[in-house]
């Protein structure tokens, strides 16, 4: 029988990082957006791991936590292992079509991660076909579906990122699907 409570400390752990690094950047005058990601800067090639950890303030930083915590949630009470090797895929892939293609200037913050997350959850309801992805994509068209607006340029939005986040959950999904005999 799997302890619920051990998967749930892993989204704890990530949320009190995410926490710690706004703290920290907010009491160095956000010395840390050093590390964020600027594309096609060589210097910044470092910032496809560090971006999603930097947020613009407390507000942007809250409104991704929730994110995280629900579609995180789903994934990893199905399977710990399986959440961290979409987050490692997506945060990796997001990052760097985002250095690749994406509008110059800063691009921080988890939401690539977190719609990453989201079209992970809705592809694979379609890949899967099984009652229990369908039950999770029908809850995060409920919760999210307005998400698909943020795949719209819109100033001071890196859209990029959340496109770019998309794009790699539903290939981790096509990447990862069982195979039906």
């Amino acid at each position: 029988m799997r302890n619920i409570g051990s998967e749930l400390r892993v989204l704890l752990a990530l949320t009190a990082s995410l926490l710690l690094v706004q703290l920290l950047n907010s009491l160095t005058g956000d010395a840390l957006y050093g590390l964020g990601l600027v594309p096609r800067q060589l210097a910044a090639l470092p910032g496809i791991l560090f971006a999603p950890w930097l947020h613009g303030g407390w507000l942007h930083l809250l409104s991704n936590l929730s994110g995280l915590l629900v579609l995180g949630g789903l994934l990893i009470l199905r399977s710990r292992r399986d959440f961290l090797r979409a987050s490692a895929f997506i945060v990796l892939g997001s990052g760097l079509l985002v250095w690749l293609f994406a509008r110059h200037g800063l691009h921080i913050g988890a939401s690539g991660w977190l719609f990453g997350l989201w079209g992970l959850l809705l592809a694979r309801a379609w890949f899967q076909r099984s009652l229990i992805d369908l039950l999770f994509a029908a809850l995060v068209l409920f919760l999210y579906g307005g998400w698909l607006f943020g795949l719209v340029p819109q100033p001071g939005v890196s859209f990029e990122y959340h496109l770019a986040g998309a794009l790699c959950g539903v290939c981790y999904a096509a990447l990862s699907r069982r195979r039906q005999p």
